[in-house]
């Protein structure tokens, strides 16, 4: 399966007191409103299509705290030495174009009674459908030893931003024949095959400034990973004894981390002054998704498969990490494709326009070593209650170098078009 830039664009509770922006309308009295919670690549697509598509006829409000997004995406290129830090980082100055308005702010809950956001400044924003698109939170207890005041010390980089601008710092001060230890996180988590393209961009890093002596341990509580073939296959051919992953039955378990020491316990090994200790916990829906009610047991929240609708809320959608979205992975390419579904939807509830059976697609692109990248991806339909593969592909480990190559300009040419469909 090729995917080329041009085709990808084209396809492509309540506090007392708080003063309101906008009381709930009456759907059909006035403009219908649209509050969209978090311009990630789910939050800000669904932001600019619906604003764009109903040309005007919809009030659409993007609530985001930052004036800039630092992808996840292709932050391990930039762990790697193949992009800058400002070739990942994007404004949202260009939805404005397309009728969106634009609040930095911090939403603080979401009245799912009288149908408002309120942000942490007080101000309340009504709307008639919301999205809901928060990314996720971290559990920091999920690793005993490590907490939020350890973030520094053994960082996780799985939100974007200073955390992975301090990774990188991290791993260019490991000296030659220095331990680094990545404790990868359990399912589901966002970007399963991340870990493991991190994984092959420390051990590119390292082997391209001599610092060959060096060795990375990967501590996995998962008895497989996604594309471990290729992967492992990799690690040997471009980095032979820099790399050893570690599955359950061979480490026992992880006991605990020393952020003070730099040690890393497991049931049958410590590794002691780690020069790097990368730590990626457990994962679960952003915090105001669970506060709203969306989440169940899991942690994450549950939504029609049919439109990207909340399980739990008729007028309250949910997209990209924070969800359970059967078959299709967390990723930035299945947020982008969920929230065109969810804009179409919306639309065609606050509109009365012409909707279609809701189709997904995602592909993952994983780069191991320069021109020698992988990918993994199918396409999804509402089936039998649940967001459905209906055809999936994985690179294969027999594939020609310029099979590698041609993946690897694939995944450059999907960046160049994600993050213009996105915030262009």
């Amino acid at each position: 399966m090729r995917i080329h830039r041009r085709d990808f664009v084209l396809g492509a509770s309540a506090t007392i007191g708080l003063t309101t922006l906008a009381a709930p309308a009456v759907l059909g009295q006035g403009k219908p409103r649209v509050v969209v919670i978090g311009g990630g690549p789910g939050g800000a697509t669904a932001a600019k299509y619906i604003a764009r598509d109903s040309q005007g006829a919809i009030d659409v409000t993007l609530v985001e705290p930052s004036r800039s997004y630092t992808t996840c995406f292709h932050s391990n290129l930039y762990l790697g030495g193949y992009r800058s830090y400002e070739s990942i980082t994007h404004g949202y100055d260009k939805l404005a174009a397309h009728g969106v308005k634009l609040v930095h702010a911090a939403a603080a809950a979401i009245d799912r009674e009288k149908k408002q956001v309120a942000l942490a400044d007080g101000t309340r924003l009504g709307y008639d459908r919301a999205i809901v698109a928060p990314g996720i939170d971290l559990k920091y207890d999920s690793v005993p030893g490590w907490g939020r005041d350890h973030e520094k010390t053994m960082p996780h980089a799985w939100k974007p931003g200073e955390q992975t601008s301090l990774l990188k710092a991290r791993l260019d001060a490991v000296p030659d024949g220095g331990v680094i230890v990545v404790i990868a996180p359990p399912n589901p988590y966002r970007c399963p095959p991340g870990p493991y393209e991190r994984v092959s961009m420390m051990a590119h890093a390292l082997k391209q400034s001599g610092r060959t002596k060096c060795k990375i341990f990967v501590i996995d509580p998962k008895d497989s990973f996604s594309k471990q073939g290729l992967f492992q296959q990799g690690w040997e051919r471009h980095y032979p004894g820099m790399v050893e992953w570690l599955g359950p039955k061979t480490h026992d378990g992880l006991k605990s981390v020393d952020p003070a020491s730099g040690t890393v316990k497991t049931g049958f090994e410590s590794y002691e002054r780690c020069a790097l200790v990368n730590v990626i916990p457990a994962q679960m829906a952003g915090q105001i998704a669970r506060d709203a009610g969306l989440a169940n047991e899991t942690g994450f929240c549950p939504v029609k498969p049919e439109s990207m609708q909340s399980a739990n809320d008729a007028n309250l959608y949910v997209l990209g990490d924070a969800t359970i979205a059967g078959d299709m992975p967390k990723s930035s390419f299945a947020a982008n494709s969920q929230a065109k579904v969810a804009a179409l939807m919306i639309r065609g509830e606050l509109q009365n326009a012409r909707t279609f059976p809701a189709r997904y697609n995602n592909t993952c692109w994983s780069l191991i070593e320069t021109d020698d990248a992988v990918k993994v991806g199918g396409r999804y339909e509402a089936k039998d209650g649940k967001i459905a593969a209906v055809e999936t592909f994985v690179s294969k480990t027999d594939e020609t170098p310029e099979t590698r190559r041609q993946t690897q300009a694939e995944n450059m040419g999907w960046y160049a078009g994600i993050v213009t469909d996105v915030f262009g």
